[in-house]
């Protein structure tokens, strides 16, 4: 519930710089619960969210976003975005974050998510063909 309650918090301060400008968002099923979806809605932003079909009465996202092909392209982006934060969690260590402080935990993220791009560009050259 904080981290949703956040997101919202964020959406609204978002939509309030620049308003009247339509905008998506994309999150995992937990952001599919039927008392959020409205409220995202309501701020003018489309959500992007991840259908939880198994949940008893279905998903709250419907057809209205789903028959978009932005949908399916956000749903096609979110494996390599998570691979991200898979890779920064299990092995940057973020997982369990052992320093305090916000500056401190923003270097570490910062650091995480560089290492990560010199790990990808490495990888990327050395299959260029030469």
């Amino acid at each position: 519930m904080a981290e949703r309650h956040a997101t919202m918090l964020m959406l609204e301060a978002r939509c309030r710089q620049a308003p009247g400008r339509r905008r998506r968002v994309a999150a995992d099923k937990g952001y599919d619960p039927r008392d959020s979806v409205p409220v995202v809605r309501g701020l003018g932003v489309t959500p992007h969210v991840s259908q939880n079909t198994r949940r008893t009465g279905g998903s709250a996202i419907d057809c209205r976003t789903t028959r978009h092909a932005g949908y399916a392209q956000s749903q096609a982006c979110r494996p390599r975005i998570e691979r991200v934060f898979g890779w920064i969690k299990s092995v940057a260590g973020l997982r369990k974050v052992k320093l305090r402080g916000l500056a401190k935990v923003d270097g570490l993220m910062v650091f995480a998510s560089a290492a990560f791009n010199l790990r990808r560009l490495s990888r990327l050259l050395s299959a260029a063909p030469a």
